[in-house]
């Protein structure tokens, strides 16, 4: 055998078994391949208790993934078992078992209409990857009533239900009893007239009575008997000076007594006052005196004391005597002067009033915008449309159109005519509810338009005609298109899925927009909401416009958009 013989002939071994190794290696890679796909999906499995159940029943859905790690497992979150409802959510209860991880996810679901219904795969994430799991059918049964042993009754008339007392009363009553509380108050220590003491009845007194009443004070001290002598002078003179510095010399009770006898040379020979040279003597003597004692610790006698006491007495009454009855003049000065000390101590009252009330008004304003917040209780205070209508007693729930729609709102929608065009008379019927406007607070607007079934093109007479068909998204793009013809700009439009309380699914177009005020044409920010559902031949709405920044009215149209429910259609025989 030749070596190019050879080589051909290893070449073609070489060959051979190289293909041969290519067929093993790809007969194990799909052995592989279906071995893994085999083996992941026993990793998931799903189950119910029971396929069939009775209106209203509830039934547990497993969910089982069995892991050989600590991946992430992601398991279905909301209404995802539609057209079974999930009316619970259960923990995820994991165990370990021969190395192996084991999770169960339950769900409690129900159905309230008899019928065979399939609760659709139900997507689980392990990690990165995405798994399905089966569809299950269920049968729900109506509840039979054996009417041999439960017989049937009539109706039972309307029974009238006292309506339950408002406790608003107990409001007013704590508000006036508080106002009555302040104004009692306010009346007994600023505004009711005190009892005047004997000391503020002695200070209302004319100079002259006060100075008699003060020497009588003082023959009912008991200094002469203990022999103070000091204190006795001391009143004695402060009477003389008090007299003086009111009735003839402002300055008397800071002088001393060569300044003042001095100013009362003065005055008699200006003649402003008539009083001899013999009594401007005595009171001279008398203060020297008094200095004495006060000053050089001089103790003259008792008897003395006394005299100079009837003197001062003596010379109290010619000093008034001697003083110039006062003019009209000085008689309307000082009745003006005591109007406006009236006066004064009035306003006095009014500002302490006006100031406590103040105080009071904002210490309740900032206790009571502490616990429920200020834009509250301004608003409360103030009013607010919005904050009316969420406080609203008696909201309205009622059903819009045929088939309607079932809408809660604060007040109840009045029905809207719409002219259609001619091109559509015919074709379609419209009905409209609405409350509100564009320049209002808040916008409803509830409508059904129901279309006539159209013929294709191409089809003859007596052959079964075609539903049109609805596209949400275009309807809704219709109502952006008609604000925008209203005036609306700065349009932000977003989609997504809208399911209602009772399982019907939509679409939800929403977004902010700027909307002209009627009246100034000024724009003000403000959110919408497009909800759009069909069914056959019908096109059902709910269109909501709300201005922004006005928290009553977030929590208006949460409430609204949490009771939207659609009357399902019954199937045509």
């Amino acid at each position: 055998m030749t070596n190019y013989q050879f080589r051909n002939k290893n070449f073609n071994l070489e060959m051979r078994t190289t293909r041969a190794f290519r067929l093993r290696f790809g007969f194990l890679f799909f052995l592989f391949s279906l071995f893994s796909v085999v083996s992941f999906s026993q990793q998931v499995s799903s189950s119910i208790d029971s396929t069939t159940i009775k209106v209203g029943e509830q039934i547990t859905y497993n969910i089982q993934v069995e892991l050989d790690s600590t991946n992430l497992v992601v398991f279905p979150e909301g209404q995802t078992f539609l057209p079974l409802e999930m009316i619970e959510s259960y923990a995820v209860d994991t165990t370990k078992r021969n190395d192996k991880f084991q999770l169960i996810k339950k769900y409690g679901l129900t159905q309230f209409d008899s019928g065979a219904y399939t609760i659709p795969r139900q997507k689980i994430i392990i990690g990165s990857r995405t798994v399905f799991t089966d569809s299950i059918k269920v049968e729900v049964n109506t509840i039979e009533v054996d009417t041999t042993k439960q017989p049937l009754y009539n109706i039972k008339p309307i029974i009238g239900v006292d309506k339950s007392t408002s406790k608003w009363w107990i409001y007013v009553l704590i508000i006036l009893l508080v106002l009555g509380l302040v104004g009692f108050l306010l009346y007994w220590f600023i505004w009711r007239e005190k009892p005047l003491s004997e000391e503020e009845k002695v200070a209302l007194l004319p100079p002259y009575e006060r100075a008699k009443l003060a020497l009588q004070a003082l023959d009912n001290t008991d200094y002469l008997e203990n022999e103070e002598i000091k204190e006795y002078y001391s009143e004695l003179t402060g009477i003389i000076r008090i007299y003086l510095n009111e009735k003839v010399y402002d300055h008397a009770l800071e002088s001393t007594t060569e300044e003042l006898i001095n100013r009362l040379y003065l005055l008699k020979e200006g003649n402003q006052i008539d009083l001899s040279k013999e009594d401007i003597i005595n009171i001279d003597n008398i203060l020297r005196r008094a200095d004495l004692v006060k000053f050089a610790k001089s103790k003259p006698d008792i008897a003395l004391a006394q005299i100079d006491r009837n003197t001062i007495d003596v010379e109290i009454d010619h000093v008034k005597e001697s003083l110039p009855e006062p003019t009209e003049e000085e008689l309307l000065a000082d009745l003006k002067y005591q109007e406006e000390l009236a006066h004064k101590q009035k306003r006095k009252k009014i500002i302490i009033t006006v100031a406590i009330s103040v105080f009071l008004l904002i210490g309740t304003f900032v206790g009571f915008g502490i616990h429920y917040g200020f834009d509250y209780v301004k608003d409360s205070i103030l009013g607010h449309p919005s904050k009316e209508l969420l406080e609203e007693k008696d909201w309205v729930t009622s059903e819009y159109g045929a088939p309607g729609i079932t809408i809660t709102t604060p007040k109840v929608l009045e029905r809207k005519l719409v002219e259609l065009p001619e091109a559509l008379k015919g074709k379609v019927q419209v009905l409209t509810f609405g409350y509100g406007g564009l320049s209002s607070n808040l916008d409803i607007l509830v409508s059904s338009s129901k279309y006539a079934s159209s013929e294709p093109p191409g089809q003859g007479q007596g052959e079964s005609q075609k539903e049109p068909e609805i596209n949400l998204n275009e309807a809704a793009g219709k109502v952006v298109d008609n604000l925008e013809k209203n005036g609306v700009v700065n349009i932000i439009t977003l989609n997504e899925q809208f399911i209602t309380p009772n399982g019907q699914e939509g679409i939800k177009t929403y977004g902010t927009a700027d909307f002209p005020m009627p009246i100034s044409g000024e724009l003000e920010k403000g959110n919408y909401v497009v909800l759009g559902f069909t069914a056959e031949n019908l096109l059902q709405q709910v269109i909501l416009i709300w201005k922004q920044d006005d928290v009553y009215a977030d929590q208006i149209i949460d409430r609204i958009l949490n009771s939207i429910e659609l009357i399902k259609l019954e199937d045509e025989d």
